[in-house]
């Protein structure tokens, strides 16, 4: 008998009449399925985090005991979190294992932040006529927050949006993607163990043209958070009008390597990161430039790692790649391999298809308007490109509607500098891969990467409102 999945309601389980499934992306079992909200649902879950802000006001203090609590949690539920993750998902076991703890951490900090939110004290009296003034500036919560989550990162998206909206004095209704609804059940079971109030966290489940839209018309809700695709992004933020929206979207991530750089530390990282939770990372290496005179060394050696990495069965200890979240997407990226190639593209390694499962891909002398280097491949594809002049790769890097994260690997600090200043990226890592982030830090691209910041202390001050207090005396 196959587990069932409910929204949760105001604290409760809650069933419908119309249930979908969700399969084992390994096997294509069904291992649960979900129940699917309704406009009815959708305004009852907005309506119990209203209600929950409006009448359960959490001290500072509390918020942090509870996040604490449901980080520990989520540690102590590792295995058991990490293997639904990986049913899911298609993630190999080893990755969900990083991914909760990350999750964890993610929380753990959000918990900190929330004894934090702070305002300043302005010097009114210094201006004319003030002298008997003074005024300071508080941050309070915004309302009703609302998180719209994708697959590929399910646990610690998740809670990259629920913990500061709760640190921050926010109630939220969270909309988990339909292909991982079950790692949302488990999270909204561990924050009510932690001590959350019931309304502070409600979670539906169904397709954008129905929840989606439901939660994007409803003006109860005061801000939205939601990852995923730009034009999904685009859509729901023409549909939320003036309300603030953070939006973390697509990218290409360009990784820059010159010859002055570590070429192995680099050829190794960067097929890596690559091929990471089967390429579908926002930050995934997508183009990898490579200055001329080590081009053909790095080609020689990504294609050899990448043709020692190990396919198959995600819970297997040894496996490094999983299937991708569909057969459907892993045919739309062999595809998009195939039409490289024929456009003049060499395939250095990989390139074939067995269902779901895409074998890690490394393609060179691929041209800029070519699909797989264009547009966001979202699968374990990575081109090579070479260039001459560093000043031909930051334009290369930068021919892009997409700016989320881009890297350099060098040794001259001048170089590194440069491209610090010079790449047009809401984040530049210098001597790693683009893939790189840490949870603390701010995180949120340029151009149609999104607009806003995730990272807790820094989202934070999106899902609250400043209020300038001043006192005469």
């Amino acid at each position: 008998m196959v587990a069932e999945v409910r929204l949760f309601i105001n604290g409760e389980w809650v069933s419908t009449n119309q249930k979908e499934k969700v399969l084992n992306k390994a096997t294509g079992e069904t291992v649960a399925e979900y129940y699917v909200a309704g406009a009815k649902e959708v305004d009852a879950a907005i309506a119990a985090a209203e209600n929950a802000f409006k009448t359960k006001k959490l001290a500072p203090y509390r918020r942090y005991e509870i996040l604490k609590r449901a980080s520990e949690l989520m540690m102590e539920r590792q295995e058991d979190l990490a293997l639904t993750i990986s049913q899911e998902v298609g993630k190999t076991l080893k990755e969900a294992k990083g991914e909760v703890a990350r999750a964890a951490q993610t929380l753990l900090i959000s918990a900190e932040e929330s004894k934090r939110v702070q305002g300043e004290v302005v010097p009114i009296a210094g201006s004319p006529g003030n002298e008997n003034r003074r005024a300071w500036t508080t941050r309070v919560p915004l309302g009703v927050v609302c998180a719209i989550t994708p697959f590929n990162v399910p646990a610690n998206l998740t809670c990259h949006k629920v913990g500061p909206a709760i640190a921050a004095g926010n109630a939220v209704v969270y909309k988990p993607a339909s292909a991982t609804p079950i790692i949302g059940a488990k999270l909204c079971e561990i924050m009510a163990e932690a001590g959350l109030p019931a309304g502070y966290l409600n979670m539906v489940m169904g397709s954008g043209p129905v929840v989606g839209d439901a939660l994007a018309k409803d003006q109860r809700i005061a801000f939205y958070s939601f990852t995923g695709s730009a034009a999904v992004g685009m859509k729901l933020k023409t549909a939320v009008g003036f309300r603030p929206i953070s939006l973390e979207l697509g990218s290409n991530s360009p990784t820059l390597v010159h010859g002055d750089a570590d070429l192995a530390a680099a050829v190794d990282a960067c097929t890596r990161s690559a091929f990471a939770n089967a390429g579908q990372l926002c930050i995934s290496v997508q183009r990898v430039y490579v200055h001329a005179p080590i081009y053909d060394e790095f080609c020689k050696q990504a294609a050899a790692l990448a043709q020692t990495l190990k396919i198959g069965d995600p819970l297997d200890p040894a496996t490094d790649i999983g299937p991708m979240i569909s057969e459907k997407e892993a045919i739309r990226a062999e595809a998009w391999i195939q039409e490289a190639v024929a456009e003049g593209a060499k395939l250095l390694a990989g390139g074939q298809r067995k269902g779901p499962f895409l074998e890690p891909t490394v393609l060179a002398n691929v041209k800029p308007q070519m699909k797989c280097s264009c547009n966001e491949v979202f699968a374990p594809v990575f081109n090579i490109v070479s260039y001459d002049t560093i000043d031909e790769a930051i334009a290369l890097a930068n021919d892009s509607c997409y700016g989320l994260q881009a890297a350099i690997f060098t040794n001259s600090l001048d170089l590194a500098v440069r491209c610090a200043d010079e790449l047009e990226a809401g984040g530049v890592i210098i001597n790693d891969v683009s893939t790189f982030r840490a949870d603390l830090m701010p995180y949120g691209g340029w151009k149609e990467s999104g607009i806003g910041k995730e990272g807790p202390r820094y989202v934070i001050e999106e899902m609250t409102k400043e209020k300038i207090v001043v006192l005469k005396m």
